[in-house]
């Protein structure tokens, strides 16, 4: 059927088998995680202009192994559905499975440990002392001295436990007690 010049059911007839398609898209998704993964595997979910570049090079450079040069719409949106159950099948068995879900999700390393740098960490994980600085500021941390623990999370985030947040656990606040009438 053709509308205005277009043609609807050409649009919609896959140019390369969908088996080939889903096979393409699946060993791309868990190339690219695993690369992704061994490679950026410590890196703190700020993005910068290199991660960023790699990024984009990443996906321009696995469009074509992806595609097989298709120009269906049903072929790009098997493809796109594909990488979507894919991501959502590694989660699904980072979930169930405490190996995979120690590779998807690595646990946590220390930074910072009683106001000290852990150097070896930093040193693993690429990251420079003024990086580590950057994210204790964020948490509102100007010195080491005001840090009882940071770790990089294996999501690649800083978290931070200052030591005026550890006090403030120690007392919690007590809720005061609703005022009486002298009705009672």
């Amino acid at each position: 059927m053709v509308i205005l010049g277009f043609d609807i059911g050409s649009a919609f007839t896959p140019d390369v088998s969908l088996f080939e398609t889903v096979i393409r898209g699946l060993v791309t998704y868990f190339s690219i995680f695993l690369l992704l993964r061994v490679v950026l595997r410590g890196k703190t979910s700020a993005v910068t202009v290199s991660d960023l570049l790699v990024l984009v090079l990443i996906a321009d450079a696995a469009q074509n192994a992806m595609a097989a040069q298709y120009n269906s719409i049903t072929n790009g949106i098997v493809l796109v559905a594909t990488i979507v159950l894919a991501s959502f099948a590694v989660d699904w068995l980072a979930f169930r499975f405490p190996s995979v879900q120690r590779f998807v999700h690595p646990e946590r390393k220390p930074l910072v440990v009683d106001g000290r740098v852990i150097r070896t960490t930093l040193r693993e994980e690429l990251m420079t002392e003024e990086e580590l600085m950057t994210q204790l500021r964020l948490y509102g941390a100007d010195d080491l001295a005001d840090v009882k623990a940071a770790y990089l999370e294996g999501n690649g985030e800083v978290s931070v436990i200052r030591l005026e947040d550890r006090q403030t656990r120690r007392r919690p606040r007590r809720r005061p007690r609703p005022a009486t009438s002298g009705a009672d």
